[in-house]
């Protein structure tokens, strides 16, 4: 099988159009349609089922699909590898981490690092899925759940803390809750059943201390939108102390509470384990979350 061709079938299988494709590979669309078409007749097989709203990969091409994505994964590798030939760090190193975190905390101090390390091509993937290290979506994670796959490497790295907050506007009108008890009878804004959640027990708000079912006022599916409710004055919500400093117009409520504690883990795959742009990433992130009150 020619290469470049295979090549190709891998960003058209990826893009999941011809048009996608060739704009990704700087070809016309028709180009890239006759490179997939000489490559099935080789092959003597179809490769992919052609839909009025994009292409869907055959049996056959979720098969030579998976070998490219392999073969794909193997060549950044050995990029990389070739490219840290050096002492100094150097390379691309794509962090994904949730959409609060990653838009906060890390846009506040990612700078840092760049600066550190300039021959480090960071690129950031911020959202509240997790994106597979295996298949090289991104190298490192920042996550606040422990990985159940044994192939990734994790550390814990940080404790965030999360307490219940709300704005002065909501406490005059409906009174400060005194106890945790007290939460069955005010309106509370949680992440809900709209998408899963990043962090595991995330809606404690909705079950400690109550005596009846709490039904959430407002659901966001998004901890940064929650911030937003509150201080709105919707409602009360859950969030942690990272996302809430420097914020006006919000107070801590059931300051007695101890709230809850969610773990921060560092995850990374065993075959970086001896990278120095993973390490120079994780001994920084180590070095400025201890400067950080979370």
């Amino acid at each position: 099988m020619d290469w470049d061709k295979l090549r190709i079938f891998h960003t058209v299988a990826s893009a999941g159009s011809f048009t996608h494709a060739g704009e990704t590979l700087g070809l016309s669309q028709s180009a890239v349609s006759r490179q997939i078409r000489t490559l099935e007749e080789s092959l003597q097989t179809s490769l992919f089922n052609r839909h009025a709203r994009g292409l869907i990969l055959t049996d056959e091409g979720e098969t030579l699909f998976e070998t490219t994505k392999d073969v794909y994964s193997r060549i950044h590798v050995t990029e990389q590898r070739i490219l840290e030939g050096t002492e100094t760090p150097r390379g691309n190193l794509k962090i994904t981490t949730t959409t609060s975190f990653g838009s906060t905390w890390m846009m506040h101090n990612i700078k840092k690092f760049i600066d550190q390390y300039p021959q480090i091509h960071v690129q950031m993937l911020i959202g509240d899925e997790d994106y597979d290290l295996l298949t090289r979506k991104a190298d490192v994670a920042i996550r606040f759940h422990p990985t159940e796959h044994l192939d990734l490497i994790q550390k814990k790295i940080a404790t965030f803390h999360y307490h219940l907050f709300a704005s002065p506007d909501y406490l005059n009108k409906h009174g400060r809750p005194k106890t945790i008890e007290d939460l069955d009878d005010h309106k509370l804004i949680a992440y809900g059943d709209l998408a899963t959640s990043p962090i595991r027990n995330i809606d404690w708000l909705l079950e400690d201390g109550a005596k009846k079912k709490r039904k959430p006022f407002l659901e966001i599916n998004n901890i940064y939108g929650v911030l937003q409710a509150v201080k709105s004055g919707i409602g009360i919500g859950s969030l942690p102390d990272y996302l809430v400093q420097g914020s006006t117009n919000i107070t801590r409520v059931l300051e007695e509470a101890d709230g809850h504690e969610f773990p921060a883990y560092f995850v990374y795959t065993q075959e970086l384990r001896k990278s120095k742009r993973i390490a120079a990433f994780r001994d920084f992130i180590e070095k400025e979350f201890k400067k950080t009150r979370f």
